[in-house]
């Protein structure tokens, strides 16, 4: 799409929006800025600035937040390493902080600006993380859902579970949390193949591979942990509804009271949990890839998954 926008109080510019993949390789800010510059020559533009979902970083393995070649009339800001909230309002103003430095630029020295070592990498790891909207992991994965539902209903009424809720401490209903979860986000990873790995032996490859397996890792941590209070409520409420405790109770001849009904909510929030995990086992490495990563992501690791193949 076009418009026409005012920069620094000047004249108006025709400013022209292009959405396309970057292909395999563009993490490395030469590679990215190069592509952009062919994109400039081949269009006409007189300046260009790129936003990428990708991380960037140069031969040293610094993680940039933004690169600048005034003489080319050239910029690439990479969205994660802006840390993930408010994107909008501050790539607005990086933009415009780019687009003006380069109008009002002296030098045509090419300019980086990298992340700080330890805090920048956790901000961009924040940034990836985001970028994968690990809210929206379960509602991709249907089959996980149905299947950790059903899990959930059925042993909510089960006088078994009822007896082990019973006999559990809170810190082995907090063991049973833990490696309900670590289950399911391990049982994601492998049978959705989602762990990356590196192109080469260099350390930079490596360390961009820690660097996606970490926001791999995370997304779905956070997505699966959604999950898990979102099972806990559900099976609160339906224990609420359809059980008395007391009833309960009288059956296995033990006390019960209301109490109780949220105890063996969270127990049964870790059955269905991993019952869901394994019911992820039914959808196709297709769909956890497109539950766990955004579009850009997505297109990424296919795109290397396909350059890997042989011929």
């Amino acid at each position: 799409m076009t418009d026409l926008c005012p920069v620094g109080g000047g004249d108006a510019w025709e400013v022209t929006v292009v959405s396309e993949p970057f292909t395999t390789g563009s993490e490395d800010v030469d590679t990215a800025v190069g592509r952009l510059q062919e994109q400039a020559r081949r269009r006409d533009w007189d300046l260009v600035v790129g936003l990428t979902e990708l991380p960037l970083h140069d031969d040293e393995g610094r993680h940039l937040l933004v690169t600048t070649d005034p003489g080319e009339q050239t910029a690439v800001l990479s969205l994660p390493a802006l840390g993930g909230l408010r994107m909008r309002a501050r790539a607005r103003r990086a933009v415009r902080s780019l687009v003006s430095g380069m109008v009002d630029a002296n030098s045509n020295d090419e300019r980086r600006v990298a992340l700080p070592r330890r805090r920048g990498r956790w901000r961009l790891l924040v940034g990836m993380v985001l970028a994968n909207r690990p809210w929206l992991l379960v509602p991709g994965l249907k089959s996980a859902l149905v299947a950790a539902l059903a899990t959930g209903a059925v042993a909510t009424i089960n006088s078994t579970v009822w007896l082990l809720a019973g006999t559990m401490s809170w810190w082995r209903l907090v063991v049973a949390t833990v490696a309900s979860i670590a289950l399911a986000v391990g049982w994601l990873v492998v049978d959705g193949e989602l762990w990356d790995r590196p192109d080469d032996d260099s350390p930079q490859a490596r360390e961009r591979s820690r660097l996606y397996n970490a926001s791999t890792v995370v997304t779905l941590v956070v997505g699966v942990l959604i999950c898990y209070v979102a099972l806990y409520v559900v099976n609160a409420v339906w224990a609420l509804f359809i059980l008395d405790p007391h009833v309960m109770g009288n059956y296995l001849q033990t006390p019960l009271g209301h109490g109780d009904l949220f105890v063996v909510a969270w127990f049964v929030a870790s059955a269905a949990t991993v019952g869901g995990g394994l019911g992820s086992g039914l959808e196709s490495d297709e769909a956890i890839r497109a539950a766990a990563y955004s579009k850009r992501e997505q297109d990424r690791r296919d795109r290397l998954a396909h350059d890997r193949k042989p011929g």
